[in-house]
């Protein structure tokens, strides 16, 4: 059994991390830790597990962690487990930044621990097989993402995230946009993104051996709006990517598992480990960098 520390209190960690925890018959939960006592006692027991009133007093108790809190706040308990040997369970974006991303990154590579970050189309067995075969045939000019979500509605788990208010669609959905494009498109070398109504942004990537995409991103259309679509075009045709099968607490099962078979193998080479979340924190910065200042930006190595 792994024992897993469980950093957050919102709705992902109690119906996405949590569950998946509680219910994955080689995962332990160890205690839960949250900025607010309060919520952190209730999710504590929901599962009768401690709650934590301190982050490394929670790091000590555990072999791995996983993390459901704003990028920033997991780039820094990210390193305090990494340092302290503790395997890495994290979501996306890695963090807000490409030094704190690489400060993740140095650490889990300092202290040689498993790292899986989950980008949650990228645990959904329906569509990794997709992304193999789409990335083999290869051929590929263009691809299109198109993500528009409505989640400041009355009901809204995520309404009332500060993170996402303040960074938006490029921060919050970004990832999931590019965790599907960069397998099989390859790494970005420049980005323009422009801004539009309501949060949109919209995003023009090129990549090694110049295909392009594009992705089209808001967190604030109407219902009747909400969308999303992949595509890929070039001399095989067109593929569109189908929608993950399961919820994303099944997805998260599967991350859990491929965690324990990195750990298991002494392998360090996951597919989406925090040097993958550092490639797409490099692009969504480089992004925000060109909207800012209406430019193309080369994304650095």
């Amino acid at each position: 059994m792994l024992r897993f520390g469980l950093f957050g209190t919102g709705h992902w960690a109690m119906e996405t991390h949590g569950a998946a925890l509680d219910a994955h018959p080689r995962a332990e939960l160890a205690g839960v830790w949250g900025r607010n006592p309060q919520r952190a006692a209730a999710l504590a027991d929901r599962y009768g597990v401690p709650a934590f009133d301190d982050v490394d007093a929670l790091i000590d108790a555990c072999d791995a962690v996983a993390v459901a809190l704003p990028p920033d706040i997991q780039a820094d308990i990210a390193v305090r487990a990494a340092t302290a040997g503790r395997h890495l369970l994290l979501d996306k974006p890695l963090a807000l930044s490409v030094p704190d991303a690489d400060r993740v990154v140095d650490a889990a590579q300092s202290s040689g621990v498993a790292s899986v970050v989950f980008f949650t189309q990228r645990f959904q067995p329906n569509v990794t097989a997709f992304l193999a075969s789409t990335a083999a045939a290869g051929g590929w000019h263009h691809a299109r993402a198109t993500m528009f979500a409505s989640i400041f509605q009355p009901g809204s788990p995520y309404g009332e995230s500060q993170w996402r208010r303040e960074h938006g669609a490029l921060w919050d959905i970004g990832p999931h946009a590019l965790s599907i494009l960069l397998p099989v498109m390859g790494r970005v070398e420049t980005v323009t993104a422009v801004n539009g109504t309501r949060g949109l942004v919209h995003l023009l990537l090129t990549h090694d051996g110049g295909a392009t995409s594009s992705a089209s991103l808001t967190l604030d259309v109407p219902t009747e709006a909400v969308t999303r679509e992949f595509a890929f075009y070039g001399e095989n045709g067109i593929e569109t990517v189908p929608n993950g099968q399961n919820e994303p607490a099944v997805a998260f099962g599967v991350a859990i598992d491929q965690l324990l078979e990195e750990i298991d193998a002494g392998t360090r080479d996951h597919r989406c480990d925090v040097r993958f979340g550092r490639e797409v924190v490099a692009v969504l910065a480089a992004a925000e960098t060109a909207r800012a200042e209406s430019r193309t930006v080369t994304v650095p190595a």
